[in-house]
């Protein structure tokens, strides 16, 4: 944010009124001449998040924190208030993130745990782990390690506008809508990429485990519900939801490792 000098010497006197006289108009003086910073802020912060959230959602929750930077910075201090502003905008839109989102934090930390530990597991055994492995490679009792996966199950929602995101050197990232193919507009460049998803998927469901590829086919291609599938398997739906669950984790890591080396040999 590049303030002239003349620009400057306007911003100190609005300063001395907000901060000596409390002046209103002082105050919505400062909100306007900062509301860069938040266009800022929110511009690089949306880039890592879901589709679904909208930048102008963002700079909305920045202005809380810009409003509240302003209220507590003492201008005598020997700080630039940009500095300050830009650490309060940040924590207040993720602040407001944390809010919105139902699902506790320490459950999406244990799916990315299960889901890195199966695809350790499965590099460097050459198959599917088990649950015993998996609970011993993640340090905990199989018992916890049975509550964590129906914790995760409750939580696996995935919206359609939110990226498969390649940690490569191409930070290549593929929205999940654009992998549902689309007869009226057809892309040369976006079919292959479909299709690349699609082979990558199929080899995946193939190195799953017998119980875990016929909870996957029932589900997902006969329509089936978890407690139909349970009749069939003769188990529990909390088992099927298990396994549902471990299915997917497993999917995911494959699909990632194998888009990271993809964009590795190109």
């Amino acid at each position: 944010m590049i303030i002239d000098p003349t620009q400057q010497r306007e911003i100190d006197e609005q300063w001395r009124l907000y901060k000596e006289k409390g002046d209103a108009c002082a105050r919505d003086r400062l909100i306007l001449a900062y509301s860069p910073l938040v266009k800022y802020v929110a511009g690089r912060m949306s880039s890592g998040l879901p589709a679904h959230i909208e930048e102008g959602d963002l700079v909305s929750y920045g202005l809380l924190g810009l409003i509240g930077a302003l209220e507590r910075f003492d201008p005598s201090r020997n700080i630039k208030f940009e500095t300050y502003a830009v650490a309060r905008i940040k924590g207040s839109i993720i602040d407001e993130l944390r809010s919105l989102d139902w699902v506790p934090r320490s459950v999406r930390s244990w799916a990315r745990k299960v889901e890195s530990a199966a695809t350790r597991l499965e590099n460097r055994l050459s198959r599917a782990p088990t649950d015993d492995e998996m609970a011993a490679e993640l340090g905990i009792a199989s018992d916890e390690f049975q509550d964590i996966l129906n914790q995760i199950s409750c939580a696996s929602i995935v919206a359609l506008d939110e990226f498969w995101d390649s940690s490569g050197p191409s930070q290549d990232k593929v929205n999940l809508i654009d992998t549902l193919e689309d007869a009226d507009a057809p892309d040369p460049s976006r079919a292959y990429r479909v299709q690349a998803v699609k082979e990558t998927l199929a080899k995946a469901i193939e190195r799953l485990p017998e119980r875990e590829r016929i909870v996957i086919g029932l589900y997902y291609y006969e329509g089936l519900t978890l407690k139909e599938i349970g009749e069939i398997l003769g188990v529990t739906e909390s088992r099927v939801s298990q396994l549902h669950t471990k299915a997917v984790l497993r999917l995911r890591g494959r699909i990632k490792e194998d888009l990271d080396l993809d964009a590795l040999s190109r």
